[in-house]
């Protein structure tokens, strides 16, 4: 895909940012049957607490936020988290280029993601660069978190 760029995002581009997590989350949403999760929950001021604790990057194209990652560097782990692009970018290699992308900003580090058992393209890209499965976490009947690493 042609016409556009990872750059780390402005806290200007933080509305935009999060305007795009809800609708790149909503397919997340239809896994599970609800509104009701955190990514669909999360405000402006939470957001801007990641911005100042980490890294946010974005994708741009034509002047559009069409893709995002977010991470945290703590005790050598950097831990990655929403991970977003817009339904009409997606399976054009974006998502892995972002992750790429955010393990270029902290080089030689253990990364750490999670995923939902239920999100099988989530489970494939990831493990498609590198990250392995180390645990398990069942959060209900519905809901049991995959936590992956690559070193």
């Amino acid at each position: 895909m042609q016409g556009f760029e990872i750059v780390k995002a402005e806290k200007s581009d933080l509305q935009e940012i999060l305007d795009l997590q809800y609708l790149a989350y909503q397919s997340e949403a239809a896994l599970f049957g609800t509104q009701d999760i955190p990514p669909l929950k999360q405000t402006i001021d939470e957001v801007i607490v990641e911005y100042n604790n980490g890294v946010i990057l974005k994708v741009e194209c034509k002047g559009q936020i069409i893709g995002s990652i977010r991470a945290k560097f703590k005790d050598n782990t950097v831990y990655i988290g929403k991970l977003m692009v817009h339904p009409q970018y997606r399976n054009k290699g974006l998502g892995k280029k972002l992750l790429k992308e955010i393990e270029s900003v902290y080089p030689n580090c253990r990364y750490e993601l999670f995923t939902s058992t239920l999100s099988i393209n989530n489970l494939r890209l990831y493990e498609s660069i590198g990250y392995k499965e180390y645990e398990r976490k069942k959060v209900n009947d519905m809901l049991t978190f995959v936590y992956l690493e690559k070193r």
